[in-house]
């Protein structure tokens, strides 16, 4: 018989053995925030926090800041000075991407007064946090003196002002620096660099109130961010390709807010829903002004459209409106929502809220405009004052560097005078020469004359091919007028487009000074409206994007790139939108890199049918497309996507 104490001691140790079990059983997965936890020491839990790719994917950024205001807490009381400035730095990133940036800047700030206590790399991170901050609170003076420490500590070689200038309203002077600045860095073939540049410019349009022009810099933008996510050639790691989602949902919302100012609703809130939904998947935790930016606008539309309820919804949607030109707008729509469903009181009260406003900040903020603008102003001039000094100690240099050789050329020429004498008896031999190069200069004037008429016979051959070559189109269309058979009909008119086709290019050639290549821009917005007046559609549903600029072609790879062409524009308006919808696009990109070259072409029409690969054999467009492409020593690539089609090769 078990006695009683023994009978408690074996109760304690199941209970201990099933709390053991328990605690396993429900203790989560290691995570990043728990390794952080478990790490020793303050710089190992720095390295991990700023070193995470997306630190914020398990546990949100008040999960971090409660872990980081206990190991400051602790820091403190223990008197760790290294310590205290690790987690300080780490805590106004916290709040920083929490979105309170008051509450950010202050510890930046109070972090950045014992400066002379900081690592290289801690510092560089502190002035890039306190930079961005400022810019968030618009505090554009402090901004300007934080960079010229980036520069002074060697952080940075020139000191930018375009976002700035864009910030206090000057958003063509922005644009002006920004292309003077960046358009020379970005490279033809970086995609996603060129997506960016081009969204930039889009942008500063927008903002200066000029959207037509806005929205055809964006389109360029939307059409490389997708050449950067549907090119299979380069390997991209996930955060460049959420990157460039996020990238893809911003130009959407930037060409959504251009369709609002043109008063064009329906249109935009197409792009507005596509790019906020973007926009919330890839931003992450952080806070996102182009996600308030985006709701403001898309409930601006649903109100103008009289889709009220979706307008409060979004309008009641938990935004952090930090900025008071949000909060100001977002008064102003509510005043419209009221005024559009007849409550006038409301509406009244809401305007009365934005005069309030508009009253305590309008004295104050055009002074402290101007005087930001000073600093601004006065600081660029400073710093394009620095550059001319530094260009004069370089003319200096240069011109001390000439003195110096100048008198070492002296030498030499006294040196090449008695060398000369040597070879006196050269001379006779150069003046007999002179009547040789006059032989030989007539010649050369033959033989100049000789390439003009070439020229002039070549011009004349090509116009005279063009010409027959339309004879021939001619003799097709009489032949279509008394056809009465549909397929041959058909057959007919592919046959005239491919002629024309043909004819367009030794149309181009003979009009051009150089016979030897063909400028493909011009050629192909040539060639689409000669296969619109064939099929007779006009287009006026189908936006049409051609990217071709700068690129040459000669003659034995233009008319095999004008016969693929024609095949593709013309399937695309016989069969890729037979609904003729109004939402049609067709984008076209040829790109030439040295000796590579890239071709695309994409629609979002109704897409191939299921049993292409059947058709291929008997269909003569795609046979005819795949032996001009192996003429381009290349092959043709057919991606079938969610919406619509895409060919696509490379070549040399």
């Amino acid at each position: 018989m078990v006695k009683p104490h023994r009978k408690l001691i074996l109760l304690f140790c199941f209970l201990a053995v099933f709390s053991a079990i328990a605690q396993d059983m429900v203790t989560p997965p290691d995570n990043l925030l728990r390794e952080f936890r478990n790490t020793s020491g303050s710089e190992a839990r720095f390295e991990i926090f700023f070193n995470a790719e997306d630190r914020y994917a398990e546990n949100s950024a008040y999960d971090w800041l409660d872990a980081l205001n206990v190991f400051a807490n602790n820091a403190a009381a223990n008197q760790d000075s290294v310590a205290m400035r690790h987690y300080k730095l780490m805590q106004a990133q916290a709040y920083f991407d929490l979105g309170d940036y008051e509450k950010s800047e202050a510890f930046a700030q109070d972090l950045y007064n014992e400066n002379e206590n900081l690592e290289r790399d801690h510092m560089e991170i502190l002035l890039n946090l306190l930079d961005i901050n400022y810019e968030r609170l618009g505090l554009y003076a402090k901004q300007v003196e934080v960079r010229q420490q980036k520069r002074d500590r060697g952080f940075t070689e020139n000191i930018t002002f375009y976002d700035i200038y864009s910030n206090l309203g000057l958003h063509r002077k922005a644009m002006k620096y920004y292309i003077d600045e960046e358009k020379a860095k970005i490279a033809e073939d970086d995609w996603y660099g060129q997506a960016v540049y081009n969204n930039n410019i889009g942008n500063y349009l927008r903002l200066d109130r000029s959207p037509s022009t806005a929205i055809s810099w964006l389109s360029k933008a939307e059409g490389f961010v997708n050449v950067f996510l549907n090119d299979k050639s380069r390997a991209k790691t996930d955060e460049q390709i959420n990157k460039a989602h996020l990238l893809h949902g911003i130009i959407e919302a930037n060409l959504g807010k251009c369709h609002v100012q043109l008063n064009q609703h329906e249109e935009a809130i197409g792009h507005l829903e596509k790019g906020l939904s973007s926009i919330k998947e890839y931003k992450g935790e952080n806070y996102s002004t182009e996600e308030i930016e985006c709701t403001l606008a898309l409930a601006e539309s649903h109100i103008q459209l009289g889709n009220y309820s979706l307008a409060t919804d979004l309008l009641s949607a938990p935004l952090e409106l930090s900025k008071i030109q949000y909060q100001r707008k977002r008064n102003r729509l509510y005043a419209l929502f009221y005024e559009k469903t007849g409550d006038f009181e409301n509406a009244t009260r809401y305007l009365k809220r934005n005069t309030r406003i508009a009253d305590s900040l309008d004295l104050t903020y055009n002074a402290l405009q101007k005087q930001q603008l000073a600093v601004v102003a006065g600081r660029d001039i400073a710093n394009e004052k620095r550059k001319l000094d530094q260009q004069k100690l370089l003319n200096e240099q240069i011109r001390r560097n000439m003195e110096a050789q100048e008198g070492k050329t002296n030498l030499v020429f006294i040196s090449l005078i008695f060398t000369l004498l040597g070879f006196a008896g050269l001379v006779y031999a150069y003046l007999k020469s002179i009547k040789n190069q006059r032989l030989i200069a007539e010649q050369n004037h033959i033989i100049e004359a000789s390439l003009v008429e070439k020229d002039s016979l070549l011009k004349e051959i090509h116009h005279r091919v063009k010409n027959n070559l339309q004879m021939v189109s001619s003799l097709l269309s009489l032949q279509t007028k008394n056809t009465r058979s549909k397929a041959a009909i058909e057959a007919l008119e592919e046959g005239k487009s491919r002629v024309k086709a043909m004819a367009l290019i030794h149309q181009k050639l003979y009009q051009n000074d150089d016979l030897s290549v063909i400028e493909m821009q011009g050629y192909i917005e040539s060639l689409v409206n000669s296969v619109q007046s064939v099929f007779k559609k006009g287009g006026h549903n189908i936006n049409i994007t051609i990217d071709a600029e700068g690129v040459e072609l000669d003659i034995d790879r233009a008319i095999p790139f004008g016969l693929i062409l024609n095949e593709l524009v013309s399937n695309s308006f016989k069969y890729a939108f037979p609904d003729d919808k109004e939402n049609g696009k067709i984008y076209i990109h040829l790109r030439k890199n040295g000796d590579q070259g890239f071709f695309e072409y994409m629609d979002n029409g109704v897409g191939l049918p299921e049993d292409t690969e059947e058709r291929t054999q008997s269909s003569m467009g795609i046979r005819l497309m795949n032996r001009l492409v192996n003429q381009l020593q290349s092959t043709l690539n057919i991606d079938k996507t969610a919406d619509g089609v895409r060919f696509w090769f490379n070549f040399k």
